[in-house]
């Protein structure tokens, strides 16, 4: 069981970090990925972490980016939108739609692995993490399609696998989930704004505001290990 620090990237007391591949992450979680991707190299498959823990004041650093607009706030289709025609509220929801709320990421856990094909990258790709990477014709296409049949083996599933009215789909995304069911459960409203009410967050009052929206529609509202079954 995860304490409350822990829960909201507070702190990384839970956290192994490794080198070969370079990623962090909890043993139990850590230990079943490298058997993945063991796996995946027999396959030709170069199973990388791209992104795994992240601890609050990253979450934050993307926060604040997002919501200034430094960084761009995309669509369901990974296409930039108009930053100048939101409301406030509005650049709330579309930050939403890709990222999540401080202290609310499930990458604090240490159980949620961002996952790209080393092999198939040209020399000096960036990674996006968007639709087009992960479409039919897309780079990681091949990836996930052996993703789809072979990760409930070493208990990972796709939370966000569809639209449900909260974060966008992330194929790439992957939660372990022998540990993640378990720490969602200790996540709750209360913790969420004890996380919040004390950081440097653009636009707090309206976030405070928004949290318990923000547990339901972007906490709770995942896909379940069973519904990445019946989808393979």
């Amino acid at each position: 069981m995860l304490n409350d620090l822990e829960l909201t990237g507070r702190s990384r007391t839970h956290i192994a970090q490794y080198s070969e591949p370079r990623f962090a992450a909890q043993p139990e979680a850590a230990a079943a990925f490298l058997d993945m991707r063991s796996d995946a190299l027999r396959a030709g498959i170069d199973l990388l972490p791209y992104s795994s823990f992240r601890d609050f004041r990253t979450q934050l650093r993307i926060w604040n980016s997002k919501y200034s607009g430094a960084k761009p706030l995309f669509d369901i289709n990974g296409r930039a939108r108009d930053f100048t025609l939101l409301s406030a509220s509005e650049v709330i929801g579309c930050i939403l739609n890709w990222s999540a709320l401080p202290g609310g990421s499930r990458h604090h856990w240490g159980t949620e692995i961002d996952v790209i094909d080393g092999v198939v990258m040209p020399p000096g790709y960036l990674p996006k993490l968007l639709p087009e990477e992960v479409a039919p014709d897309g780079l990681f296409w091949p990836l996930h399609q052996w993703l789809d049949h072979h990760m409930a083996e070493y208990g990972f599933f796709r939370p966000y696998l569809h639209d449900n009215g909260g974060m966008y789909p992330e194929p790439w995304h992957l939660s372990y989930a022998p540990l993640s069911i378990k720490a969602l459960d200790q996540v709750t409203v209360e913790l969420l704004i004890d996380a919040v009410q004390n950081a440097d967050i653009l636009e707090k009052d309206l976030v405070l505001e928004k949290i318990p929206d923000i547990y339901r529609d972007h906490v709770l509202n995942v896909s379940l290990p069973e519904e990445s079954r019946l989808c393979n």
